[in-house]
């Protein structure tokens, strides 16, 4: 493998470097705590609710790793590799942002959906590849956990932002109004279109990418000098190469990611309707509720995110990985039952640090083991791990809400419960082969 060396960079280069993910994670906190909250509020039954969501795992699946192979063959000397991509990214999730509180109909607030994860995912995948690239491998847990702890702080401006407009601008609009958007939830999606292209800025003004080698270079120009039907065709051809030649662990954590991410989504989908059943709350109010429990797991991750690194260097990824997942479950598990709106913000610590070590750990470990000049199209790959157990969730959990767990959010939030502890038994089981420790120490 031709890679070149790499620097070490400073504490406040990583940093940097990483506050782009602060307006992606503010457009997905949103789309965490807000945007179930408004189909509701456009007249959407609470049942359907998972395929109103599809429109994540669908794009996810296909723009990732096609952004993720396209962008390991690209290079210009003055944009770079991977920044071109999530700036149009953001410039697009920026737009909806803006648009989607303004949605007059149900079928409107899905398209724009479907639009702002086009834009959120081409932004996400070249950036989880860009911290690789830039990251010698002893820093690439101090990279990956900084990009958790902007995650924690994009979602937790995101969530308080709802409920301290509801506050200070709510008036008479806390009563619930079918089809009809509260105007205090304008300001939160206004400010996402602000910070969404702001930050990424941010990152690609302070950052300049690491030049590919001279092989790298050369494969580079014999892509672009292809016909344009052959070039069309690469991505793909590289996304199936991929899979096929893919490493033994991460077959391995695709089964971990397979009931990670179907319990996060139903959390994600159920949890305001849950304060409905649990404390009466009318749909503002539930909705307020969901984005109290959302920014205290968030500031919960900021304040472990970084703990972490020494922790996975003492213990190792895996042991602290499925401590969390186990931690996480139980806080879903205890929350139905937890009737006072400040003592059952308690389980979100458990949530938060769990929340640090998935959006840290596993790309830490991957990153490790991947070849340097194949790094996008397996972050990609990665995030399809992700995006398929979310469109499984959406295609099948409504059913299962409404046949077998009696149409009760109390149900549904004990389901995703035992999903994660099933998650934290199988992250066990994620040893690294000795083929591939071979890579990650080429």
């Amino acid at each position: 493998m031709n890679m070149l060396k790499k620097p070490n960079l400073s504490f406040w280069q990583i940093f940097n470097m990483n506050v782009g993910f602060l307006g992606i994670q503010f457009s997905f906190g949103l789309q965490q705590t807000a945007i179930n909250p408004v189909f509701l509020f456009l007249g959407a039954p609470e049942d359907m609710l998972p395929i109103l969501n599809i429109a994540g795992p669908v794009t996810g699946l296909v723009v990732q790793p096609i952004i993720g192979a396209i962008s390991d063959k690209t290079w210009s000397p003055r944009w770079g590799r991977r920044k071109p991509f999530f700036l149009i990214g953001a410039i697009i999730g920026s737009l909806c942002l803006f648009a989607f509180p303004l949605s007059p109909a149900l079928w409107f607030a899905v398209g724009l959906l479907w639009i702002l994860d086009v834009g959120n995912n081409m932004a996400m995948e070249p950036y989880r590849a860009f911290v690789g690239d830039k990251l010698p491998e002893k820093q690439l847990s101090l990279g990956y956990q900084m990009q958790s702890l902007f995650v924690g702080a994009g979602i937790v401006l995101a969530n308080a932002s709802i409920f301290l407009f509801q506050d200070w601008f709510g008036g008479d609009s806390v009563t619930d109004v079918v089809g009809t958007i509260p105007k205090w939830l304008y300001y939160s999606f206004f400010i996402g279109s602000l910070l969404s292209v702001a930050t990424i800025l941010w990152s690609v003004l302070k950052t300049p990418e690491i030049p590919p080698s001279d092989k790298e270079l050369s494969e580079i120009n014999m892509h672009k000098a292809l016909p344009f039907l052959e070039r069309f065709k690469m991505p793909f051809i590289e996304i199936s190469k991929a899979v096929k030649e893919m490493p033994s662990f991460m077959w391995k954590l695709s089964v971990v990611y397979l009931f990670q991410w179907y319990a996060l989504f139903v959390y994600w989908q159920f949890i305001t309707p849950l304060f409905r059943t649990t404390m009466g709350y009318d749909l503002s109010e539930a909705a307020a509720q969901a984005a109290k429990m959302s920014t205290t797991y968030n500031i919960a991750t900021i304040v472990v995110a970084l703990m972490l690194v020494p922790l996975t260097l003492k213990y190792g990824g895996k042991k602290i990985y499925a401590a969390s997942l186990l931690g996480t479950g139980l806080a879903l598990l205890s929350i139905p039952y937890i009737t006072d709106p400040i003592y059952v913000l308690i389980p979100m610590i458990l949530f938060g640090i769990g929340w640090a070590a998935m959006m840290g750990i596993p790309y830490t470990m991957v990153s490790k083991i991947v070849p340097q000049e194949r790094r996008g199209v397996y972050m990609g790959i990665l995030n399809m791990m992700i995006v398929i157990p979310m469109g499984i969730e959406t295609l099948t959990f409504g059913p299962i809400f409404k046949n077998l767990l009696g149409g009760n959010s109390i149900n549904a939030m004990l389901f995703a419960g035992v999903f994660f502890i099933i998650s934290a038994i199988l992250a066990l089981r994620l040893n690294v082969s000795k083929e591939e420790n071979k890579v990650s120490n080429f």
